[in-house]
């Protein structure tokens, strides 16, 4: 392997990495060396796509709790709305706990919403969080319904967040 233009320090330590990289990573394990190739002709890079382009249809996750101190967090409401939704639900809603539920890219939000409810309540409540996964199914569905391509459904985990925002019990 030669690189051109490079200092000669630099292309032993590439032509090394590329030695370790072909090389087997235990002898037991595999006896045909895993080649990574530096140099494709483009004609052999043939690969076969189908014909049929699919449309990606993202369905609600499957159980979602539905109770009236639930607040489910997303990037398209805006924040400064939902963060009065649980000051309103905590303050004049009669609830002394809601759950600020927020999953994928929503984490990061509904975490700064319960900070938020934290630090506005002058230390008055108390945060408790819960991680899990959630398995998420997509459909795909083909563009053109006259070829030959089948809808298709793909499933994908994602992370969500759960945080009880509540006031302690007075003791």
């Amino acid at each position: 392997m030669e690189i051109y233009g490079a200092p000669h320090y630099f292309t032993a330590g590439v032509q090394a990495a590329h030695r370790k990289m072909t090389e087997p990573r235990s002898p037991g394990m595999s006896s045909v060396p895993q080649v990574i190739p530096t140099h494709t002709e483009p004609s052999s890079q043939a690969v076969e796509m189908d014909p049929v382009e699919y449309t990606l249809r993202k369905r609600l996750p499957r159980k979602l709790p539905k109770r009236r101190n639930d607040v489910y967090v997303n990037m398209k409401t805006d924040f400064r709305a939902q963060l009065a939704r649980c000051q309103k639900l905590l303050e004049g809603g009669g609830h002394r706990e809601i759950c600020v539920h927020g999953l994928g890219l929503a984490i990061n939000r509904a975490i700064n919403i319960a900070l938020q409810l934290q630090a506005s309540s002058q230390g008055a409540l108390q945060l408790a969080a819960n991680t899990s996964t959630v398995e998420l199914i997509d459909d795909l569905e083909p563009e053109d319904p006259d070829e030959a391509g089948e809808p298709m459904t793909r499933t994908r985990n994602n992370s969500a967040i759960h945080i009880k925002v509540f006031y302690p019990d007075p003791q």
